[in-house]
């Protein structure tokens, strides 16, 4: 759930994203999305915590890495498309850090990396951080 939360944060009125999907419609795409700017949203990682009960239902902490990518292209160059990107990036920052996802911890960056660049198009992934509790239904 956590996921659709972020996406739709990402889909408020004046994003400036043309895209905000998940994983399926990002594994369609092979070189281009069909419209850009475009956003990602999917989790990327999961780590559980030990149980933190001795008896009784089992009660877990859960780590979660939320992967947004970003995707943009500027006929005008590499020096455009990195501007493009800097400024989603911002955008996709300000409204995710500290957003705190319904039964979970607020989200925090966790880090950022270039996935591919060529020919005026750039695909940056940035990940976030949260967490939830899982518990054992009797």
């Amino acid at each position: 759930m956590i996921v659709f939360e972020i996406i739709d944060r990402l889909k408020q009125a004046g994003t400036p994203f043309v895209i905000v999907e998940g994983a399926n419609e990002l594994a369609e795409v092979k070189d281009r999305p069909g419209n850009t700017p475009a956003a990602y949203v999917f989790v990327s990682g999961e780590a559980s915590e030990d149980n933190q009960r001795l008896t009784g239902p089992i009660l877990q902490r859960t780590a979660v890495d939320l992967s947004v990518v970003i995707i943009t292209e500027n006929a005008g160059g590499a020096e455009d498309a990195a501007r493009d990107i800097e400024t989603l990036k911002a955008f996709t920052r300000g409204l995710l850090l500290g957003f705190t996802p319904a039964d979970a911890e607020p989200l925090e960056h966790i880090t950022g990396r270039l996935q591919q660049a060529r020919d005026g198009m750039v695909w940056f992934e940035d990940v976030f951080g949260t967490a939830f509790y899982q518990e054992e239904q009797p």
